[in-house]
């Protein structure tokens, strides 16, 4: 495995959703996500670095110090168990130090562990990992209206509903998509934290391909269609930084060609970025 980073970063990834829903909310009946008092659409962290996990997966499909501590129908404790199961771990005499040797084994083994840190303290203590790798939620550049479907299904599930219906099989049900959306999310690479877990160049680099490509690996009839738009990384030339975040995040300005008529595709922004200052190097990955 390569060198872990030695640059701090900040990064800004648009992507779009177009007759579909991004994140549906559990407690709205699975509505798009919003700010109840702008209307601006949102996307979670959790929802994002599900579609990371996801794409990873997919790409290093379970290679040693690649596996995905948080995937579907993972028992958390049995896995933290088996880092406590391994001899350097078990050859530690004292419990703070056994702690730390499962931490370390745990950060070596899963990607997602080494990237966005876990709570590795609910069966035998690992300890708690802070991520290098941070994400805000995404938030739609406009308020978005949620389109509701009323859809049918030619069939029922069983056979009793079938005699109540007569034979007529139609159910009806409802589905929630978003016209056009534009989201925009922040987020921020530590370098210092990145020395704690071992998140490696390989492992950024890893995380790149996995911002630029995770929606097409996330197809679904729930989500329509989405797409990273564009990358925009920060690249500082030290580990602790050489400008604040929020004043490179300003550097990017997004306006809308036209007010007057709602926007239903990328076309539809201009995206201009300001000169970054110096110490700070700006890549346009997409």
């Amino acid at each position: 495995m390569s060198e872990n980073i030695k640059n701090r970063y900040e990064f800004v990834l648009l992507f779009d959703v177009k007759d579909g829903n991004p994140n549906g909310d559990p407690d709205a009946g699975n509505l798009p996500r919003i700010d109840p008092e702008t209307g601006n659409g949102l996307v979670t962290d959790v929802c994002l670095k599900r579609k990371v996990r996801n794409y990873v997966q997919i790409v290093q499909n379970e290679k040693p110090g690649y596996k995905i501590f948080i995937k579907e129908k993972a028992v958390l404790n049995t896995l933290i168990d088996e880092a406590h199961e391994q001899e350097f771990v078990i050859s530690q005499e004292k419990a703070a130090d056994k702690t730390d040797a499962a931490r370390n084994w745990m950060c070596e083994n899963y990607y997602d562990i080494r990237t966005f840190g876990a709570v590795l303290s609910t069966g035998k203590n690992a300890g708690q990992v802070r991520g290098p790798v941070q994400l805000g939620f995404a938030r739609s550049l406009d308020r978005i209206f949620t389109g509701e479907h009323t859809i049918t299904r030619m069939a029922v599930a069983t056979e009793a509903e079938a005699e109540k219906q007569k034979g007529d099989n139609r159910t009806m049900g409802r589905k929630f998509t978003v016209p056009y959306g534009l989201y925009c999310v922040h987020g921020f690479i530590s370098a210092p934290f990145a020395k704690q877990t071992g998140f490696s160049e390989d492992d950024l680099k890893l995380f790149w391909s996995a911002l630029l490509n995770m929606f097409d690996h996330d197809r679904s009839a729930s989500r329509g269609e989405m797409a990273a738009q564009k990358l925009i990384v920060f690249k500082h030339s030290s580990e602790l930084g050489n400008a604040p975040a929020q004043k490179l995040f300003n550097l990017i300005e997004i306006k809308k060609n036209n007010e007057d008529i709602p926007a239903r595709s990328f076309s539809d922004y201009t995206v201009t970025i300001g000169k970054s200052p110096a110490g700070v190097e700006l890549i346009e990955m997409l």
